[in-house]
This record gives C-alpha cells, structure tokens and sequence, in this order.
C-alpha cells in the first residue's frame, strides 16, 4: 500500500467537517506551492541548450556585422 492509498482510507474516516478542513488545507498547500515554483526567478544555465545553433541560421558574428553595416548605411543616409 502507497503512502497516497493510506492517507485515503484515513481520510475517509473523517467526518465531513474534517474532509472539508483537509480539503481546503491541500488545496492551499498546492496553491502556495505552485505560486512559488512559478515566482522562482530563473537563471540563465537552466536555459543552457535549449536552442540549437545556429538558432537563426546564421552565425552571431555575422549577424553582428551585418547589423553594424545595416546601422552604418543608415546613419549615413540620415545625415
């Protein structure tokens, strides 16, 4: 017998005042547990490798380059 299927024939010998007391006790318990994993700020490592790379198809440096002279061409056509 599981831990889960013990605490079920228990608490099918509370009363409906207790069941209730239980009731609203776990559903808080989950509500703050869940408040809590999702408030939990994330780092950065827990994203590491979740994309592949290239993740746009092309290379960071390129796409550097290409967004500097893009910048340059039009600071040089506003001016």
């Amino acid at each position: 017998m599981t831990l889960y299927d013990d605490i079920l024939n228990q608490a099918r010998r509370l009363t409906p005042d207790e069941q209730l007391r239980l009731i609203a006790f776990l559903s808080e318990q989950a509500r703050l547990a869940k408040t809590q994993k999702s408030a939990a700020p994330k780092s950065w490592r827990d994203l590491r490798g979740a994309a592949t790379y290239p993740i746009v198809a092309e290379d960071a440096q390129e796409w550097v380059s290409t967004s500097r002279y893009e910048d340059d061409i039009h600071r040089s056509s506003s001016s």
